[in-house]
């Protein structure tokens, strides 16, 4: 029986990349906050919740979402800090927190972070403060984590196809394809390990 893996963030360029990649071993659920064949607001438990109980049971639960704010952190307000915290961050850590009792036996919770948890950029103290919160989420979590259950993060530099949009943010950055970072979620979902962060540069 193959297995059946929740992707949130499936729409997005990175997402597609990922649910391709796994659809060619396991029952894709394509989760996206509009599109996609469910939809879920991270930032509500109760959205979250009502997507579980929809699609029932998983092995996987991946991650490919999350907003963050760009700006100087001389010009921020604590408002706008709030947007990855609230999003990125706690959305993603409450995806295991709920999922983690809709996963069967042996399942796995693969989170997103980024490059810019070790290397930061300008405009982007959000996106580091979320990005290491997520890891070390991700660390403390592994070892309480009931009946098998595995959770790892994958921290992707930008990809060559979203330059488009991100590329002036990442300059110096060697991006890669969306391709090569979708092959770390096969092996968070695939694997055995537990509290990894992939690094993907």
């Amino acid at each position: 029986m193959s297995k059946k893996v929740l992707i949130v963030g499936a729409t997005g360029t990175l997402g597609r990349a990922v649910a391709r990649e796994l659809a060619t071993r396991a029952e894709v659920i394509e989760v996206g906050r509009t599109h996609g064949s469910r939809q879920v607001d991270i930032t509500d438990s109760s959205s979250i919740r009502a997507l579980f109980e929809a699609v029932g049971k998983v092995d996987a639960i991946v991650s490919v979402t999350g907003k963050v704010h760009y700006g100087l952190v001389t010009e921020t307000t604590a408002e706008q800090f709030r947007t990855g915290l609230n999003d990125k961050l706690l959305g993603q850590v409450d995806l295991a927190l709920v999922g983690q009792h809709f996963l069967n036996d042996g399942g796995s919770i693969t989170l997103t972070s980024g490059i810019v948890a070790d290397h930061p950029i300008r405009m982007g103290s959000n996106m580091t403060t979320v990005n290491s919160a997520l890891e070390g989420f991700a660390r403390g979590a592994a070892g309480e984590l009931a009946r098998g259950q595995r959770i790892n993060v994958v921290s992707p530099t930008v990809t060559e196809e979203s330059l488009s949009t991100y590329g002036p943010f990442f300059a110096g950055f060697e991006p890669v394809p969306a391709k090569r970072v979708a092959l770390a979620y096969v092996r968070s979902v695939e694997g055995i390990e537990s509290g990894n962060v992939y690094r993907v540069w």
